[in-house]
């Protein structure tokens, strides 16, 4: 089956959107040799929202969505987990109002609609690659004692528990090993092991530099590391120099492309050029 992820449209829209040295042969020369099956070839919109201290605005809220403004949070706690069935509408409305802003009703509500479907259909990939989205939820708390559902009721890839105390998603990522916009390994081309790669990293307007992007790119990181992975990757928009220096800070690297070679990177606005970033996991060390 063909997996969609969540940065994939299935609206035909063309639109701008912000995203995002070890040595570069040394680290690709130590790719591990086991091969994984090749797939079509996939439009996938990779989008970094970097964080700004301007004044939070109302364009791009879903009227669909301003009901959820009437329960406002009462606790400043944040906490990072894999997104559940019960985040994929807030999921949709963060996405759209990072990299969607400006759109209005009914356009944002069908953009949303689309997401979720998106969504929904995009976290099954091909056999021996992985993929998650991660959601800092806000106003949750660490010890969610109370579940309605069961984590064997799967829809995507996600579990159908249902929480008393789930808090409002502020922020996401997406963190996946199906290696798309990694370069291929060998005559053969052949899907890169061992590495992950991150998309999607949107935090809403009003709870921004408040470190969730950091906190859901370290879960990404750990997440990664629990999947056996030694490094991990994402594509940043040239002229995003918030998310870079954001990336940056967390560890990632510039890795230079050698010169005539063909990387294969998010398929935006063809005025759109991307740095690859890349950073080495360390293993756990054994306590």
């Amino acid at each position: 089956m063909r997996s969609i992820p969540l940065g994939i449209s299935c609206l035909s829209i063309n639109t701008n959107t912000l995203n995002s040295k070890k040595q570069t042969q040394a680290f690709f020369s130590s790719s591990s040799s086991s091969s994984s099956s090749s797939s079509s070839p996939s439009c996938c919109r990779v989008s970094i929202s970097h964080e700004s201290s301007s004044p939070p605005s109302k364009l791009g809220v879903c009227r669909a969505s301003q009901v959820m403004e009437l329960f406002p949070t009462v606790s400043p706690e944040i906490v990072v987990r894999e997104a559940r069935i019960e985040d994929i509408w807030e999921v949709a409305e963060t996405h759209c109002s990072c990299f969607f802003p400006n759109y209005t009703f009914p356009l944002d509500l069908m953009l949303r609609v689309d997401r979720l479907v998106a969504m929904l259909s995009g976290f099954t990939v091909q056999h021996g690659t992985r993929r998650t989205c991660l959601v800092a939820v806000v106003g949750s708390r660490m010890d969610e004692t109370f579940f309605l559902g069961s984590e064997d009721f799967k829809v995507g890839g996600l579990d159908g528990k249902f929480s008393l105390h789930r808090g409002y998603v502020a922020g996401i990522l997406t963190v996946d090993t199906v290696a798309d916009f990694l370069p291929r390994k060998g005559p053969l081309r052949q899907r890169r092991t061992g590495i992950a790669y991150i998309s999607n990293v949107a935090v809403r307007e009003k709870f921004r530099r408040k470190g969730i992007a950091k906190r859901l790119i370290a879960k990404a990181e750990a997440q990664a590391r629990g999947w056996g992975c030694r490094s991990i990757t994402l594509h940043c928009d040239f002229n995003n120099l918030g998310a870079t220096k954001l990336y940056k800070g967390q560890g990632f690297k510039c890795i230079k492309v050698p010169e005539g070679a063909n990387w294969p990177q998010p398929k935006n606005s063809p005025d759109v050029k991307f740095k690859f970033m890349m950073k080495l996991l360390k293993a756990p060390t054994a306590s």
